[in-house]
């Protein structure tokens, strides 16, 4: 018999901190850099300059409906999406759809507190190619897309059977590609773009670090696959549940 291969919560949960814990290191020393200086590093002048200087109208039209998608309902939707796929049973998919809400609503209202406490401009006006607001560092639209694009890659990992690389490919490409038009349409440096890179990642890490550690062991147990096959639903040491169960339990 083929033996199903479980990995514990705590090894999930020590994974997960210690990513977290090196991104939040790396946010803190950006955020510290260009929180002290009056004028932007080379890297964010040299990438705004090229990006000024490469705007064909179609290219321009791409990236605005592009960057458009890092925002406002679109994040919220995939992440709903991304708990409904997770779960296996009604519950399981609220519970999972609920806490990637928290998580991104959470992460966005954190970020705002940081974008206020370090308050950086943002490029000349005179380069921007659409719409923006606030401060600069770090970039909202890329924190938002990258935690966004992180809570659907975890859901495919867990769930998608077959394909999942091409569709964590394409989740992730979607939340690099929104922070890249940032730059592109000349409203955040990229150094802002690498901070919410970090900042999301960061995050991310923390709270599937919480996840792992203190959800109930049969609501962790019951988002575990195993490879190519269907979802191991028991708790190792623990009797396996009813297969009959009801998918509106």
């Amino acid at each position: 018999m083929r033996q199903m291969r479980h990995v514990r919560p705590t090894d999930a949960a020590e994974l997960a901190g210690s990513t977290g814990l090196g991104a939040w290191a790396a946010f803190a020393v950006i955020s510290f850099v260009v929180g002290g200086r009056g004028t932007p590093l080379s890297v964010d002048e040299n990438l705004l300059s090229w990006s000024v200087g490469h705007r064909p109208d179609v290219a321009v039209a791409v990236a605005r409906g592009l960057t458009s998608t890092g925002t406002g309902v679109v994040p919220y939707v995939l992440v709903v999406l991304a708990g409904i796929v997770v779960g296996r049973t009604a519950r399981q998919r609220t519970v999972a759809a609920a806490l990637g809400v928290a998580c991104l609503a959470l992460g966005q209202a954190v970020r705002y507190g940081v974008m206020e406490l370090v308050a950086r401009p943002r490029p000349p006006q005179q380069d921007w190619a659409t719409y923006a607001s606030g401060w600069a560092f770090p970039s909202g639209h890329t924190t938002t897309s990258a935690l966004t694009a992180g809570l659907l890659i975890l859901a495919v990992a867990v769930r998608a059977p077959r394909g999942r690389t091409a569709l964590c490919l394409v989740a992730g490409c979607w939340g690099a590609l929104v922070g890249l038009t940032r730059v592109y349409l000349g409203v955040h440096w990229f150094t802002d773009v690498l901070g919410g890179w970090l900042f999301a990642a960061g995050w991310l890490g923390m709270w599937l670090c919480a996840a792992a550690r203190w959800l109930p062991g049969h609501v962790v147990a019951g988002l575990r696959t195993r490879p190519g096959g269907p979802a191991d639903d028991s708790v190792p040491g623990e009797p396996p549940g009813d297969p009959r169960e009801s998918d509106s339990a």
